[in-house]
């Protein structure tokens, strides 16, 4: 009588626990509109611990508006290429430029910090598309920037951002790699995450030091004013720009290249003299 009452057991948890081996069952279709209108939580980007308040940093990002921002060059965003997006700043690839009524891509432009700085530590958060490339400029002039061609883009030290698997400019040099000081000094020792995901960097710039850092490792350093820096100034793109490694109260800037990047968890913190 007990093996039998064990065997209609056994046969009811079956029939309520089917295995999962065999053909799986039939689920309700996904609508996909319901899909792409679901809404993204990004409540936890974009804010200021209090810690961080403590220790004076500055959200330059809220996560939903410009304020702040603006184009180089100009007074407002350059439409159709910067958008946020998920909490982030996006800078739009060029195949999705909106047209003028003439059939020319809407005039875009590099996008750069109203307020200057001088001495800081830079933070944020970078993702980019793949095969792109982009970066984010410090120490940059606007006038200086504005003097020489092409108008809207800024001249600055600039923190290297790219796709190094996909991007040919990883093979013109190792300057030219993710969190490099662009055509200057190679990164070392770095721990790259995979296309698609973001990646942490720092950015401190301390009277005529400067330090560049990925995923919480100091990757580069150097010291402006020195033989060293002299040196690869004369051999790099901007050897016939006059005052460019100048140390200067300057604008932070993202660059409007032709592919897709996004930038989020923008913040500063001024180092006093």
């Amino acid at each position: 009588m007990q093996q039998s009452l064990s065997k209609i057991l056994i046969l009811l948890l079956a029939l309520a626990f089917p295995l999962s081996c065999g053909s799986p069952r039939e689920t309700e279709p996904v609508d996909q509109k319901t899909v792409e209108n679901q809404v993204v939580d990004t409540s936890y980007l974009n804010i200021l611990t209090d810690e961080e308040k403590a220790k004076g940093w500055i959200l330059l990002f809220d996560g939903k508006t410009f304020d702040g921002w603006r184009g180089l060059g100009c007074e407002g965003v350059p439409e159709g290429h910067w958008i946020i997006d998920d909490g982030a700043i996006k800078k739009e690839p060029s195949e999705n430029i909106p047209l003028q009524k003439d059939g020319q891509p809407l005039v875009g432009g590099d996008l750069l910090t109203i307020r200057t700085f001088e001495n800081f530590e830079l933070s944020f958060e970078w993702k980019i598309s793949p095969a792109g490339n982009s970066g984010i400029k410090y120490n940059v002039s606007e006038d200086m920037s504005t003097a020489y061609p092409p108008k809207y883009a800024a001249l600055g030290f600039e923190y290297q951002i790219l796709d190094d698997e996909g991007h040919p400019d990883a093979l013109v040099s190792k300057t030219h790699t993710a969190g490099a000081l662009y055509d200057l000094i190679a990164p070392r020792g770095k721990n790259l995450k995979p296309v698609g995901e973001f990646n942490t960097a720092r950015i401190i710039f301390n009277g005529n030091h400067g330090e560049h850092w990925l995923n919480d490792v100091k990757v580069l350093e150097f010291d402006l004013d020195t033989s060293e820096m002299d040196a690869l100034l004369a051999t790099s793109k901007y050897k016939d720009i006059t005052d460019f490694a100048k140390k200067r109260e300057g604008h932070i800037v993202l660059q409007d290249h032709t592919n897709a990047v996004w930038f989020r968890n923008i913040k500063i913190r001024i180092i006093e003299p």
